[in-house]
């Protein structure tokens, strides 16, 4: 863990040696957790923003700043055995002085120079978008957590769909989701689940009341140490009906034309255009107009989406969750995309799948789980 902390530092060293900056702080949850290899500055779970602020210093060093009230139990818990220096003060104090973080940063700077920020903080720069960039490729401590997370993503999911039974509302799903994921210590950031119509209509559907009958449609991001982990899985009550299969089918090429597409330097805009021919090919031109394709992943759902206008390049060891859908269905996983190939982490075990071949390379998508 310290390695991995000390070669993030290192990015971020460099980061402000290039945009002429002293050090940088970081506040937002995701960020925090991309720095210290798995920490949480997050209580409130409906801000961005976290109780604690690194500082990360030109010269390497490392700080925390953090009122009183948070103070030992960041320092105990989410930084235990790292080094990072604290800086603390009143929670009181921080009310009346919105630059207070920065005004303690900069007693600690070595010299007068301006600071960068992933949050808007009073007198700091918003780098957030510089920052992001620096957590795309992951470190080799990074891979084998989120693979560890995958796996264990997949493979409750699929437990938990395996034991469910038509006649369940959509929010008893949802909260057996998320109760299967808290099992493995993982939050939901994410939970939709639709029966029957609402799968047709609507392609984030929050759970409502309405029961199952005939299929469900599960998708979760799971977030544990910081890294997300998106799925999803449909099943069938019974036969799957013909044309859920034939679109499911053709999902599930878009996905693998995706995955075969998704090398270093592949830029957002080309996958998009990617996809896009896909479904064209497929008979369902238009479709990736109507819900976006997924994109690049990690320490956020998406820290980019593949669009017309995207510049963002693919990384070496950068993670990537795609989720082509169609009216009625969609196949998403979670991959990395390594210098030769795309590696699934989320694969549920014994569910049927769809294998798909592109350019000599056989890759396997989820298909519908007939119970």
């Amino acid at each position: 863990m310290n390695a991995e902390i000390d070669e993030k530092t290192e990015r971020l060293s460099c980061l402000c040696s290039r945009e002429g900056l002293g050090g940088v702080l970081i506040n937002s949850q995701s960020n925090f957790a991309w720095l210290t290899a798995g920490g949480r500055n997050g209580v409130d779970a409906s801000r961005e923003n976290g109780v604690a602020t690194l500082l990360v210093r030109r010269d390497g060093k490392r700080f925390v700043l953090a009122n009183r009230i948070e103070m030992a139990r960041i320092m105990t818990e989410e930084l235990n055995g790292q080094e990072f220096e604290p800086l603390e003060y009143g929670w009181e104090d921080e009310k009346g002085n919105p630059s207070l973080v920065v005004q303690l940063a900069r007693s600690v700077m070595t010299e007068e120079i301006s600071l960068g920020c992933d949050l808007p903080i009073p007198d700091a720069r918003v780098i957030d978008g510089t920052i992001a960039r620096e957590r795309y490729r992951l470190t080799t401590s990074e891979i084998d957590r989120f693979r560890s997370l995958g796996s264990d993503a997949g493979r409750v999911i699929g437990d938990l769909a395996r034991s469910l039974s038509p006649g369940l509302t959509e929010r008893e799903v949802a909260r057996r989701a998320n109760d299967a994921l808290a099992a493995i210590g993982a939050d939901a950031v994410v939970t939709l689940v639709a029966a029957d119509e609402r799968i047709q209509r609507f392609r984030h559907p929050v759970p409502k009341d309405g029961r199952w009958k005939q299929v469900l449609m599960i998708v979760v991001c799971a977030r544990r140490h910081g890294l997300i982990a998106s799925l999803t899985r449909l099943i069938c009550a019974g036969p799957v009906p013909d044309e859920l299969s034939r679109r499911t089918l053709a999902a599930a090429r878009v996905n693998a034309q995706l995955f075969a597409a998704t090398k270093p330097g592949a830029s957002g805009h080309q996958l998009y255009e990617v996809a896009a021919n896909g479904y064209r090919v497929e008979g369902f031109p238009g479709e990736e107009k109507l819900h976006h394709q997924g994109g690049a992943a990690g320490y956020r759902t998406r820290d980019w989406v593949a669009h017309p206008q995207c510049a963002d390049e693919v990384q070496k060891n950068q993670a990537f969750a795609w989720n082509p859908s169609i009216a009625g269905t969609k196949v998403e996983e979670t991959a990395i995309a390594f210098e030769d190939q795309m590696e699934v982490i989320t694969t549920t075990p014994n569910w049927p799948v769809i294998p798909v071949e592109v350019e000599g390379r056989t890759y396997t998508l989820p298909d519908v789980l007939s119970v």
